[in-house]
């Protein structure tokens, strides 16, 4: 059995964006009952030299717009870089959502060999669509995700490894 390029990439999004809302809305619960401050969350770090929490966030949704558009060989979506509250988080997830839902899978497919040029601080990145999607945008969604849930977990949050996963379809 093949797997298509859209099948590898849209409900893979959908699945670990979902997910991304759920244990933010976590968050958020937790932090409102506990009436703490909000902004030790959002600005939170593991580690001084990692990105903050709602940077992390950013970059999941970030990959996730990245790839579908460019993928289906459109121009992303720009989003602005503020948020500072759990709900403009959410938000930014849904609209995430909102952006990849309107992507058909005719416009992801056959995006495998297509050439994919990133510029980063670090030099530009080459890749083919495939290489793109499966060494760079998969490994850095759960990377930055997995992150905002360990942030939220050492924080305190009642969270565990089946909110991270979601359920299981």
């Amino acid at each position: 059995m093949s797997l298509s390029m859209s099948q590898a990439s849209l409900p893979v999004f959908t699945h670990a964006l979902n997910n991304l809302s759920a244990v933010l809305a976590k968050g958020k619960g937790h932090v409102d009952a506990k009436k703490l401050d909000e902004a030790n969350f959002i600005n939170y770090r593991l580690f001084p030299d990692m990105l903050p929490f709602a940077t992390q966030v950013r970059i999941a949704c970030d990959m996730v717009k990245g790839a579908g558009a460019r993928l289906a060989g459109i121009d992303p979506p720009k989003f602005e870089d503020n948020e500072k509250t759990f709900d403009e988080l959410i938000a930014r997830v849904e609209k995430t959502l909102d952006f990849i839902s309107t992507l058909a899978a005719s416009q992801i497919d056959g995006s495998e060999a297509c050439e994919i040029i990133l510029s980063s601080p670090r030099g530009s990145m080459k890749f083919t669509g495939q290489n793109y999607l499966f060494q760079f945008v998969l490994p850095n969604l759960y990377f930055h995700s997995a992150t905002t849930y360990n942030i939220l977990r050492h924080n305190g949050v009642e969270i565990g490894k089946m909110d991270f996963l979601g359920k299981i379809q």
